[in-house]
């Protein structure tokens, strides 16, 4: 047991040899040969490698391979089952019998090869096949004899009754090739996903391709649960030892002659008389002890017993257990924990047995099966280590029902559905897991408008409207943290609990407690694609050493930094209504640009308005980064009515074709009544840039934080976030370290890209006060950045400029590039407005149309707009590469130097040094918003 598993144990009893496997990730191997086959040349070249090439000893087969091959014939003969229409649970149930008896099989507890003989015997009459697993599976449940062989009493729920689904010739063929693998070398934790894939088709592909490893879980359960408990054992070794000089003197053990201190032999030879059944063996003759055990050996004694039982009652909960990964890897550590226990007490002449019981587990579950499945690979797990550590399994029965794992909905009661309410969970002493990722958009799709406004409103303002699913369970962590019925808590959550409405639930849980431990951005397997994640361990601010992202530090801030904290940063009155999200669809506005052109020359409306006025471009992140072909959108303004609108007449045919019908489906009233107009037009944001010739937008989600100038007429997408200003020197103060450094920060993620949102980095950034000087010197390097990149992206000598020409109305949103401007006669009037959905975006409305000057409505002019387009296709080409992601993950030297100009102007109008390091920089930006927002 002192070995710590080696990869590879040699035994010998001086005439049998076995040389066991145990190299990392790979299915265990044993040679086994006596004094008479060691001339057997393959013998003899298993001791010489072991001599002299150890690695060649690997075996050939991973535990990764193994679990690939078998999860390939458990799923053919899934496929047939389904094909037959039999019910997916009773597959599953029944699959998992064969599973766990292929396991049994193979560490002993099935004895001599009963069940693949069994599958073989019977593959020439699969008739018979079912009768004899019934008999198998009663024996199992109950003990008793199969097939002239003792069967041990397994029980344990999963062999409660006997039923088995009749199997063809085939899938026998199929089981019994299965069966031939190691199943005593497959890691228990990949079978809850290698079951959830056998009975979902459309992830069949993920086999045997992508787990969830142990060691990422362990990431997560040594700081929150492990730290404490093993600063415990800490603290009991550090009493025993301070107790061995007494022992020592009180041990009444005699040396023998020869000097040979017999308490080198005597601590195992106890430790494994007192895990045997049989009597203890007599005492070696070369030694004497007295009998009556000192006050120091009654303490010391005492100390190692009360840990082993501090142990055996640690509770663990995961409150979405799912197939039971995170339990049993946290039974796992457990026990090798109570093992160093256990080791260490034999050294001090103290036989004890493993106390640890999968029984210590609790779990919450929602999916029946998933349920059933965590207790069997919880199970699985502890038999594997168990004899993998050289401990008896037990015995009657070999399995125990874990009624601790329960089948519940984690985050709301609706046994009454008219009174909601929030389901208790077990007290625990550490509540860990990784609970659902699932957006908030993505909510109501995926449990329904009734569960997730009862959600909603049963949370209230503890977890925002907006929040992640996963937000919810991190708030009922808090709460039994709180409530003392948990100790410490560690979960897993999207990258997105950093930010936005997210980062409110570790804002709560910083207020009542601390985050102690922090990974703030770590790659993990979802359905088996990589994904990034955020781990967050906290408690009620007891732990005192704070680890993030493997780095001790002083603090964890709610946004997982250890910085100033700037989540305390609040909206600053001066940066209101500047920035805007674009405008949401919510339909199938869109149209290519031949039919985009062809709306535009189209005329006959009955008001001899222009096509113009409600058909424009439209701007999306993926023009912004990297080129991509022009998109045109019918945009009615927010303000026209149904019979205004329509009097547009081919857009609004087009419109009314491919976008009612979808609306009148969906579940929001404003939508559906007003099914002409985009979901959310944002009309004060095309009020404020209504006036402008060009206004500053940047992609919401973006490798590289860019900030681009767009003609007015362009309508941003809400992929976007467009800025109501012109002015370069606003444009600089955008793209200088500062603000992208504080938006980098106060921002959430998708994956790798940082996400922007106008609330959290932009109104809350505290602009410098410059001098007319210094907004001039900022104002000149942002010109001359955004020159130089345009020169760049598009080559006078690769392009043409292309003037498109079509009917515009003089008051519309094309008139900066119409030639001419009649007037109407005075006193002409605007015309009566229509009702808008919601009183704000009326109001707006109303202002957004006051903008056109009394005499200009309704007289058409020629739009001549015009637009830089390849020169030929060879230019074209050329030009596909030539993008700001590109050019900024190229980063070139004139590049780097236009951005330093840039940042050293911005930081002169701040008065601050540009050798700022990055945490010094966020703590001046911190104290000047906070004075700012006061």
């Amino acid at each position: 047991e002192s070995l710590d598993n080696p990869p590879l144990l040699v035994v010998c009893d001086l005439d049998r040899f076995e040389v066991h496997t145990n190299f990392t990730g790979t299915a265990k191997r044993v040679y086994e040969f006596d004094l008479a086959g060691l001339a057997q040349p393959n013998n003899l070249e298993v001791l010489r490698r072991l001599f002299t090439e150890p690695d060649a000893l690997r075996p050939g087969i991973t535990s990764r391979s193994v679990t690939s091959l078998v999860g390939e014939k458990f799923g053919l003969v899934a496929d047939a089952m389904r094909q037959r229409s039999v019910p997916p649970h009773d597959v599953a149930h029944f699959l998992m019998k064969l599973m766990f008896s292929m396991f049994a099989e193979d560490i002993q507890l099935l004895p001599n090869r009963v069940f693949s003989r069994t599958l073989k015997q019977s593959k020439n009459v699969p008739s018979k096949l079912s009768q004899f697993l019934q008999e198998l599976f009663s024996a199992m449940a109950h003990g008793g004899t199969f097939a002239l062989e003792e069967i041990l009493h397994f029980n344990g729920g999963l062999f409660a009754d006997a039923q088995v689904i009749d199997l063809r010739a085939e899938e026998i063929q199929h089981l019994a090739e299965a069966a031939d693998q190691d199943w005593s070398s497959v890691e228990p934790h990949i079978f809850g996903t290698l079951f959830e894939r056998l009975l979902d088709p459309a992830k069949r592909s993920q086999i045997g391709a992508h787990y969830t490893s142990s060691d990422d879980i362990r990431t997560l359960l040594e700081p929150v649960m492990m730290t404490p408990l093993r600063r415990e054992w800490a603290a009991v070794q550090a009493k025993c030892e301070a107790l061995l000089p007494t022992l020592s003197q009180a041990s009444g053990v005699r040396q023998l002659p020869d000097g040979a201190p017999s308490s080198q032999i005597e601590p195992y030879r106890e430790a494994y008389a007192s895990r045997s059944p049989e009597p203890r063996a007599s005492r070696s003759p070369r030694t004497s002890r007295t009998t009556k055990e000192s006050p120091a050996r009654r303490k010391l004694n005492k100390l190692l017993r009360d840990f082993i039982e501090r142990l055996a009652h640690v509770t663990v909960l995961d409150p979405a257990c799912g197939s039971g990964n995170f339990l049993y890897v946290a039974l796992r550590l457990l026990l090798d924990l109570e093992k160093e226990v256990i080791t260490f007490a034999a050294g001090h002449k103290l036989g004890l047995l493993p106390q640890v019981r999968p029984t210590q587990l609790h779990g919450i579950e929602i999916n029946p099966f998933a349920q059933e499945l965590a207790q069997v690979v919880i199970w699985i797990g502890y038999l594997q280590w168990m004899r993998d550590n050289g401990f008896n399994p037990p015995r009657d029965p070999v399995l125990e029902p874990i009624e601790s794992i329960q089948q519940m909905d984690a985050i709301l009661d609706l046994s009454d559905p008219e009174h909601p309410k929030e389901p208790e969970w077990p007290a625990a002493e550490f509540i860990v897991g990784n609970p659902p990722f699932l957006g908030d958009k993505l909510m109501r799709g995926g449990f329904g408008d009734d569960y997730v406004d009862a959600l909603r409103s049963l949370y209230g303002e503890r977890i925002p409207a907006q929040s992640d699913l996963c937000c919810y369970w991190f708030e009922k962590g808090r709460k039994a943290i709180e409530r003392k019925r948990a100790n410490r808590c560690g979960l897993l959550a999207t990258q997105g609990i950093r930010g936005g409405a997210n980062r409110a639930v570790l804002q709560r849980i910083a207020q009542t407690g601390s985050i102690f431990f922090a990974e703030s951005d770590r790659e993990w397997i979802l359905d088996g694609a990589n994904v990034h994640v955020s781990m967050v361990g906290f408690d009620d601010g007891t732990e005192s050493v704070c680890i993030l992202d493997r780095a001790n530090v002083v603090r964890i801030n709610p946004n997982l930094t250890a910085t100033a904290d700037i989540t305390a940063a609040r909206a600053i009155g001066k940066n209101a209504e500047i920035g805007f999200i674009g405008v949401s669809m919510h339909g199938d506005f869109d149209v290519d640009e031949v039919f985009g052109a062809s709306l535009l020359d189209a005329s006959g409306n009955p008001t001899r308005n222009a096509n113009s006025d409600v058909v424009r471009p439209i701007l999306n992140a993926i023009a912004i980064t990297r080129r991509d072909d022009r998109r045109w959108v019918v945009a009615f303004p927010p303000s026209l009515s149904e019979v205004e609108s329509a009097h547009y007449e081919q857009p609004f045919e087009y419109v009314k074709k491919r976008v009612k019908p979808i609306r009148e489906q969906n579940r929001r009233s404003t939508y559906r009544q007003r099914w002409w107009v985009h979901g959310e037009a944002r009309p004060a944001m095309q009020l404020a840039l209504f006036r402008l010739n060009r206004y500053v937008v940047t992609p919401r989600v973006s490798k590289h934080r860019l900030f681009v100038w767009v003609e007015g007429v362009i309508l941003p997408s809400d992929a976007t976030v467009a800025f109501a200003r012109d002015d370069d020197y606003f444009f600089g103060v955008l793209h200088s370290h500062p603000h992208e450094l504080w938006a980098l920060k106060l921002g959430t993620r998708l994956e790798t890209r940082p996400r922007y949102t106008p609330t959290t980095c932009f109104e809350t950034f505290p602009f410098p006060e410059p001098t007319d000087e210094q907004r001039q010197a900022i104002a000149a390097a942002a010109a001359e950045l955004d020159q130089l990149r345009t020169n760049w992206l598009n080559p006078p000598e690769w392009t043409r400029t292309e003037i498109l020409e079509f009917p515009g109305s003089t008051d519309g949103p094309w008139a900066r590039f119409i030639d001419s401007r009649p007037l109407l006669p005075e006193g002409a009037l605007l015309g009566e407005k229509a009702s808008p959905h919601g009183k704000r975006q009326a109001a707006e409305a109303d202002q957004l149309a006051a903008q056109v000057p009394p005499g200009r409505r309704n007289l058409l002019g020629t739009v001549r707009y015009p637009r830089l387009v390849p020169l030929d296709e060879a230019c074209a080409k050329e030009l596909k590469k030539r993008t700001l992601t590109n050019l900024y993950n190229q980063r070139p030297a004139w590049l780097d130097l236009a951005h330093k100009k840039l940042d050293e102007a911005v930081f002169a109008a701040y008065g601050w040094p540009p050798s700022l390091t990055d945490d010094e920089l966020l703590a001046k930006l911190l104290a000047l918003n906070l004075e700012r927002s006061r």
